[in-house]
Order: structure tokens, then C-alpha cells, then sequence
């Protein structure tokens, strides 16, 4: 074998090298699942967003919730038993609000059981998910955030104070239609919070908790910690399975710089054992 036939060799085993290990993720990623499918007898659902790298050009893409999204979860609902409850990890910054809310009313309409995992965060759109679950597990200090809506670069909210503050004829045109988008945007999330939570407790408190979610209470991405969602009276519980750590692990972040952000030793410390053993 000459040195062009080994370059050509080293090329292809590189070449490959990605895609069977990106299978063997995927085929890990199936056994886990049904591993927990068997422990619950439930139907497993990830919807888990990371950024991801392009694999020619190398940069990173944010992924977000959106229709295909949505096109997959009903159709994983769809070939559930009604009996069977429905388990969905979720890990995500948001996305289209048509998407979630398509993917929540389906979760609602399930007849069994609905849980929502959030091992790390589920903002705005992902909080519309948790939402409409039975149960949401999250981890101790994972997050919900608020739903309120954001048009362009501003929140719906913001932009509506900001008018207020104005006389009607110091306000230009295309920020009065701005301000009625943003108006008419907050009234349709707030009633969509209302439709999922219905039924699920209380009206007074659908309402409650409806109107603190969508009207711009805080910022965007304002963490609200299992505490703080608990006493808005969500069933909240943090007695999070040990897989769906164990799944999310089977999601790395893509590498884009020689050196990582976070390093540590990636075995358990326990109390009263040596952390590391002598060769």
C-alpha cells in the first residue's frame, strides 16, 4: 500500500468518523429511553434544544421551537394509547409561540397522565409546555421564565409603556401600530395561558397566574426557581429520576475552542470515600 492509498484510507476513516459516532449517540440515546419507558410504562418525548455546530463551516446555531417541533410531538401523542401516560423532556430557551401552544393543548387533551421533565431550564415557550403537564419535574435549581411576548427586539410590554408615557401626538404612526400589535400579542398569550391552565385549579387562580406570566411582570428571561413556581400554586416536584440526567448527558454541547469553559472530573464525590485513588 503506497503513501497516496493511506491518505486516502486516513480520509475516509476520518470522513466516518462522525457519522457512526453520531449513530452510536442516537442508538445510546434509544436505549435510555426505552429504559425508562419500561421503569414508568409511559411514552417518552425529548424536545431538547442545544446549539449545535455546522458541521462544514464549524459556527454555532441556536435552535428554537417551531413547527416541525410541534409536527413531531402531536404525531409521538397521536400513537399513544390514551392510557399510557406521556412523559416529555424539555430543554429549551422558547421559540414560536403557534408551535408551543399547539404542543401544550395536545399534552392537555391527553387522557393519561402528562409529566413534564426540566432538568436545566424551559423558558417562554417551553414554560407554555410545562404548563399544560399534570406533574412538572424540575431540578432543584432549574427554571421556568415568563411568557409574556416579545416583537422584534422589545418586549410587547415595554413597548406599551412607553407610549403611555407619551402624548398621542408625539407618537409617531408605526409606533401606534406597534403598540397595537404588542397589545393585541399580550391579550392572546394571556388567554392562551388561561386555555391550557382551565380546569387544572381554580379560576381565580388560572387568572392569577395567567396574568403574571404574560404581562410583563419581569424581564424575558427572568428565572423562576421551582420555589417561586410552586407558590404561584403550579404542581411543582423536584424529585427528578436519575435517567433523565443520565439522557441529558447524551447531548453534548459541540466543542468550539480548543480549551472548555467548564471542566471538572466527571465522576461522583462521595462523603467519607477517596476522591481519587493512588495507581
Amino acid at each position: 500500500m503506497g503513501i497516496l492509498d493511506l491518505f486516502w484510507l486516513f480520509f475516509m476513516i476520518s470522513a466516518l468518523q462522525p457519522i457512526i459516532r453520531q449513530r452510536m449517540l442516537v442508538n445510546a440515546r434509544i436505549r435510555l429511553m426505552q429504559k425508562i419507558e419500561r421503569k414508568r410504562g409511559s411514552r417518552l418525548i425529548a424536545l431538547i434544544h442545544r446549539q449545535e455546530t455546522m458541521s462544514l463551516l464549524g459556527f454555532p446555531v441556536m435552535r428554537y421551537i417551531n413547527i416541525e417541533d410541534s409536527e413531531e410531538v402531536l404525531r409521538a401523542i397521536k400513537l399513544t394509547d390514551p392510557n399510557i401516560p406521556i412523559d416529555l423532556i424539555v430543554h429549551t430557551p422558547g421559540g414560536l409561540a403557534l408551535a408551543a401552544k399547539q404542543i401544550a393543548m395536545a399534552l392537555k387533551k391527553h387522557p393519561a397522565k402528562v409529566t413534564v421533565f426540566v432538568p436545566h431550564y424551559a423558558m417562554s415557550g417551553g414554560t407554555l409546555i410545562a404548563l399544560a403537564a399534570d406533574e412538572i419535574v424540575m431540578d432543584p435549581n432549574a427554571v421556568l421564565g415568563p411568557v409574556d411576548p416579545q416583537l422584534g427586539q422589545y418586549p410587547a410590554a415595554s413597548i406599551l409603556a412607553a407610549i403611555q408615557k407619551k402624548k398621542p401626538e408625539h407618537v409617531d404612526d408605526e409606533t401606534m401600530i406597534l403598540a397595537d400589535v404588542a397589545e393585541k400579542a399580550i391579550r392572546q398569550l394571556k388567554n392562551t395561558v388561561r386555555e391550557i391552565l382551565e380546569g387544572k385549579m381554580p379560576p381565580e387562580k388560572v387568572e392569577e397566574i395567567a396574568e403574571l406570566l404574560s404581562k410583563g411582570t419581569w424581564t424575558h428571561d427572568y428565572p423562576i426557581m421551582p420555589e417561586e413556581a410552586r407558590s404561584f400554586g403550579l404542581p411543582i416536584s423536584t424529585d427528578m429520576p436519575e435517567e433523565i440526567y443520565q439522557f441529558m448527558n447524551l447531548f453534548p454541547q459541540p466543542v468550539h475552542k480548543k480549551m472548555p469553559t467548564v471542566q471538572y472530573i466527571p465522576t461522583p464525590y462521595t462523603e467519607g470515600k477517596p476522591t481519587h485513588q493512588g495507581s
